[in-house]
C-alpha cells in the first residue's frame, strides 16, 4: 500500500487543513522518474506569476532588491484585531479529520535520494512541564477569511540582523498562507510556551495569563516561499518541499521589548545542514486524537530519510513520528557542531495513519526569505 500523506496543519475548514493525497516512491532507475520530474517542472513553470523568475533555479540568484520587489505583493501586512483571541477561542480552533485522498502523485528521486520505505513509527512523548523551560516552542492561531479558526505549532528563531533581540518566528507556509490562488490568514498570533502549567489541560477552563504565560505576539509581517504561494494546494506534493514561513511579531502589551528578550532564548536556523549526519527531534502541539492540542510533545526521530516529489528540488526529510495534525510548523531540532541546538526543518506533511512526518530541507531559498524579513 502506498503511504498516504496529508498536511499536518489544524483548522475548522478545508481551507485551513489541507486535504490528503496518496503518494508512492520511485527508485532513481525507474524509467518513469525523469518523465515525472519533467512534468512537475513544466507544471512549476506554468505557475510562475507576479514577478517570479522564469525558472525556480533562477530564484536562488535573487538579490535583496528582487525579494523586495516580489514581497511588496506577497508579504503579510495585516494587523490583528484587538481582543480577537481568548482561551476559549483558542481551544475552539479544533481540527477536522483529514479529508479523503484526492490523487496519487508520484515522488521522484531528489537531491537527497528517494525513500522507498517509511521509517518505523516513533511514539510521541510529552515534554516535561513547565514549558517555559523550553520557551522557543509555542502555538500559532489564525483566522480564515470565513472567520473560522485554526492552529499550528511554531518556534522562536534567531534574527541575524538583531542578535539577542529577535522578533522572528518559524512555522510552515500552509499554516499561515492558503497557497496557490489564496492569501494570508488573518489575526495571526504566536503564543510561546502555550499552556505551560497545564491549566487548560483535561478540559479545564484557564485564564489568558495561564495559557499565554509569556504573552500574545501579533504577526505584523510574514513571508513564505514563492513556490508555496504559486503552487501550494490541497494535497501533498512538490510545493511542500518549500513549505515554510517566517513571521515578524510584536507584543502590543510590552512595547520596546523583543520576543527573544521576553522568552529568554531563540534557536538559530541551520541552513544546508548535512542531512546524513543529523539526529532530529520534532516538537509540536498535535491536536487530533489521541491528542487534544493542549500538550507539547516531541518525537526523537533519529536520522531522517529523504522524500521527494520533484527531482529538481531539495528532497524533504522524513522521520518516524506519531504526532497528528496541529504539529504542523513545529520545529525540527538537531545539534550543531558547536553543540548548540538548531532548527533544521518544520513539520509539513505526515501519513494518514500517523506513522511519519516530513519537513522541507532548508537551503538557499529559505535563507533568502529569512534574510529578507530580518532586514525589514
Amino acid at each position: 500500500m502506498p503511504a498516504i500523506r496529508h498536511t499536518a496543519g489544524v483548522a475548522l475548514s478545508a481551507a485551513l487543513l489541507l486535504a490528503v493525497s496518496a503518494c508512492t516512491s520511485v527508485h532513481p532507475d525507474d524509467p518513469g522518474a525523469s518523465a515525472s520530474a519533467s512534468a512537475s517542472a513544466s507544471a512549476s513553470r506554468a505557475h510562475l506569476l507576479d514577478g517570479l523568475p522564469k525558472s525556480w533555479d533562477e530564484l536562488k540568484k535573487w538579490k535583496l532588491t528582487d525579494w523586495d520587489k516580489w514581497a511588496k505583493q506577497h508579504v503579510l501586512q495585516n494587523p490583528v484585531v484587538k481582543d480577537r483571541w481568548n482561551p476559549d477561542r483558542m481551544k475552539e480552533a479544533t481540527p477536522q479529520e483529514p479529508a479523503p485522498p484526492t490523487g496519487t502523485p508520484t515522488p521522484t528521486a531528489g537531491a537527497g535520494g528517494t525513500v522507498t520505505t517509511d521509517p518505523a513509527p516513533v511514539k510521541a512523548v510529552p515534554v516535561t512541564r513547565p514549558y517555559t523551560a523550553y520557551p522557543a516552542s509555542g502555538k500559532i492561531f489564525t483566522s480564515a477569511p470565513d472567520g473560522k479558526t485554526g492552529q499550528c505549532s511554531a518556534t522562536v528563531i534567531a534574527d541575524p540582523a538583531h542578535p539577542g533581540k529577535s522578533n522572528l518566528v518559524w512555522t510552515a507556509g500552509h499554516c499561515v498562507h492558503q497557497g496557490k490562488g489564496g492569501s494570508w490568514y488573518k489575526n495571526i498570533i504566536f503564543v510561546p510556551a502555550y499552556n505551560s502549567s497545564g491549566a487548560a489541560s483535561a478540559g479545564k477552563h484557564a485564564t489568558l495569563e495561564q495559557v499565554a504565560p509569556l504573552g500574545e505576539w501579533w504577526a505584523d509581517k510574514a513571508i513564505t516561499s514563492p513556490q508555496w504561494t504559486a503552487e501550494g494546494d490541497h494535497g501533498s506534493g512538490a510545493a511542500n518541499q518549500y513549505d515554510f514561513a517566517v513571521l515578524r511579531v510584536h507584543n502590543p502589551d510590552s512595547p520596546g521589548k523583543s520576543l527573544e528578550e521576553t522568552v529568554g532564548t531563540s534557536v538559530p536556523v541551520w541552513f544546508d545542514a548535512p542531512r546524513d549526519q543529523l539526529t532530529v527531534s520534532a516538537w509540536g502541539y498535535p491536536a487530533v486524537a489521541p491528542f487534544d492540542g493542549q500538550e507539547l510533545d516531541r518525537c526523537d526521530g533519529g536520522r531522517p530519510v529523504p522524500l521527494s516529489f520533484d527531482a529538481s528540488r531539495p528532497a524533504m526529510m522524513t522521520i518516524g513520528c506519531t504526532m497528528t495534525a496541529g504539529a504542523s510548523g513545529g520545529g525540527w531540532f538537531a545539534r550543531m557542531r558547536d553543540g548548540r541546538q538548531a532548527l533544521v526543518s518544520n513539520t509539513s506533511i505526515g501519513t494518514l495513519d500517523h506513522t511519519t512526518l516530513s519537513g522541507p530541507y532548508l537551503e538557499t531559498v529559505a535563507k533568502q526569505a529569512l534574510d529578507y524579513l530580518s532586514k525589514q
